[in-house]
């Protein structure tokens, strides 16, 4: 029961990963009862608007108190529920809500107010007293069903935009908050969240980099989970280390602080379902939480227990984008293929940084549209997936560019990750560059996966293309390349839901920016921002953006891997150089 609430009633197999990493946790057996917090969350345009504030702000002023939770309004203050009293209270919250749906004030008026340290969205009085007695009728349903206590919140309801700030600051946060239109369409949601009691006013860490642990006292750290720490037990540790608790294994020690970075309160919260006050149906990642918590699924999990589980290291789904390697025509120059064909146009390479052969070579390939990668090109991506691999990432889905570097390169990760072969690419053509970028009058005639996979690259050949070659179009504006991006990486991440937590895509510079902005809720930049962000990614650029519990919510996070820099190696003659006088 306590692993079920703790993964939020998702599944048997999450609550089944819970345990299997917590079997040397010393609070296991601890019945201590969680805090629970209900709030109004918005979706739709606004939400749009605010994560472009959160965003924008952070950016240009730096964290400040709000960004530790999500934009939300507060509707009761944290109370006290028991593990066994959970299934009661999400039914509570869904009966509240059913009773409410209609009579939710729509558009929930809103004011923007500012004054030195804080700016915020306060919601209209007349409105407010709508919500306060919503919050009310939830209390008396989770006394009645769950047997707990709820404070309603009685201080004035607002989305908190920012506070606790430098007063310099002001000014550049009064701009952006200004330019949120309160007035868009929204869709309020009540969620409800847990947290764990032990930790409510610690500090917040993000792993960032593997640890192993040199002695008896020190903690083992992964990338991507999370630590906290109590300014309480840091009286005898050393300078450089800090004593703190997992939140993947319950386990306490110390770590070096150079190891973890600072993040937000809310990331280590547990989202126990939503229900929308305009359309039925529940928001949860189940159909029914309860349904998930009942009695029949606890015998379920015992059942699935005794027949052994795995432990999963990453339980939140993951979005991993990758640039592909250095490029033969980048290095070599456009006439790279005059430099290693013989007389009879067979391949013969003239430098170490040239691949020993190449795929598919003859007629068959144009490589002056399509280049391959160089050597270091395929170091660079086993390198990566090397990284992943150590870093116990593990990847269930890879999609790929149709673009022959971009084939190479995914097939190189894998290899590095040594799942070659258990891992099939899907090759995706929705997934290349923009294509005002394409020199000539047509786009690359791009190996079929049918001659990639004789080819022995490790491609899926069943797979059916979201958006086939013919649809793409030559010199595509702008717009038509951010929403074509968008949307297929969305059909991506519906088509992988359940079947494993992390996909990765390997494309293209431009993909990191294309392929995860609009997934956050943030507004496309302009087209000159855009190749200015575009041309700052490096070969093997690598980013990471995580699903926020259930939520349809998505946020850049800290990559489970260190970056990769390489820098310019200009070619060496040694009789140009060792034998001048």
């Amino acid at each position: 029961m306590k692993a079920l609430v703790s993964t939020g009633g998702r599944s048997v197999q999450a609550a089944c990963d819970w345990l299997f990493s917590h079997v040397d946790d010393p609070f296991l057996d601890d019945h201590l009862p969680r805090e629970f917090v209900l709030y109004l969350r918005p979706s739709g345009p606004l939400q749009n608007q605010l994560s472009h504030f959160w965003q924008q702000s952070r950016v240009t002023c730096g964290k400040n108190k709000a960004h530790n939770i999500f934009p939300h309004i507060t509707l009761c203050q944290f109370f006290l529920c028991s593990d066994p009293q959970v299934e009661a209270l999400c039914e509570a919250l869904r009966a509240a809500v059913q009773q409410w749906r209609g009579r939710f004030p729509s558009p929930l008026p809103l004011e923007l107010y500012t004054s030195s340290n804080f700016i915020g969205l306060f919601v209209e009085e007349q409105a407010a007293d709508v919500l306060k007695q919503f919050a009310a009728d939830f209390a008396a349903e989770a006394t009645r069903k769950a047997e707990v206590h709820v404070e309603p919140h009685r201080k004035q309801l607002h989305v908190t935009l920012a506070y606790n700030f430098p007063s310099s600051h002001l000014p550049s946060l009064e701009k952006l908050a200004k330019g949120i239109e309160v007035k868009l369409g929204c869709d309020w949601l009540a969620v409800l969240f847990s947290r764990d009691i032990r930790f409510a006013n610690n500090e917040t860490l993000r792993v960032m980099y593997p640890y192993a642990p040199q002695n008896e006292d020190e903690l083992e750290l992964l990338p991507g989970d999370h630590i906290f720490v109590s300014p309480v037990d840091q009286g005898s540790t050393s300078e450089g280390w800090v004593y703190g608790t997992s939140l993947a294994s319950g386990l306490s020690g110390l770590l070096p602080e150079n190891y973890v970075s600072l993040a937000d309160e809310s990331d280590t919260w547990v989202f126990h379902g939503s229900h929308s006050f305009f359309s039925p149906g529940n928001r949860s990642s189940e159909d029914s939480f309860g349904a998930s918590l009942s009695f029949t699924g606890a015998l379920h999990l015992r059942q699935v227990l005794r027949m052994g589980g795995s432990h999963s290291r990453q339980p939140r789904r993951t979005l991993l984008v990758c640039r592909h390697g250095e490029r033969m025509d980048v290095v070599f120059g456009k006439q790279w293929l005059s430099l290693c064909s013989d007389s009879k146009g067979r391949y013969v390479r003239s430098n170490l940084n040239m691949p020993p052969s190449l795929p598919l070579w003859g007629d068959k390939r144009d490589y002056h549209m399509d280049a391959p990668i160089t050597v270091l090109g395929t170091t660079q991506a086993r390198l990566v997936g090397e990284a992943l691999l150590e870093s116990n990432t593990p990847v269930d889905h890879v999609y790929c560019s149709p673009s022959l570097r971009c084939v190479q390169t995914a097939q190189n990760i894998l290899k590095g990750l040594q799942q070659e072969g258990k891992v099939k690419m899907r090759v995706e053509p929705g997934l290349f560059e923009w294509t005002k970028w394409v020199s000539g009058s047509s786009l690359p005639a791009w190996a079929p996966p049918a001659d990639l996979a004789a080819a022995h690259f490790s491609v899926d050949t069943s797979y059916r293309p979201l958006v086939p070659v013919s649809k793409l179009a030559v010199s595509e504006p702008y717009e038509s390349y951010m929403s074509r991006s968008f949307q297929v990486t969305k059909d991506i991440l519906s088509a992988c839901r359940g079947s494993g937590n992390n996909v990765l895509i390997v494309a293209h510079a431009s993909s990191l920016e294309a392929c995860t902005r609009q997934l956050q809720g943030r507004s496309p930049p302009s087209p000159k921002d855009f190749i200015q962000i575009v041309r700052k990614i490096p070969y093997l650029g690598f980013c990471s953006c995580q699903e926020q519990g259930d939520t349809g919510v998505w946020q850049l996070a800290d990559p489970p891997i260190l970056p990769l820099t390489h820098g310019p190696n200009h070619s060496f003659d040694w009789r140009e150089t060792l034998l001048q006088e």
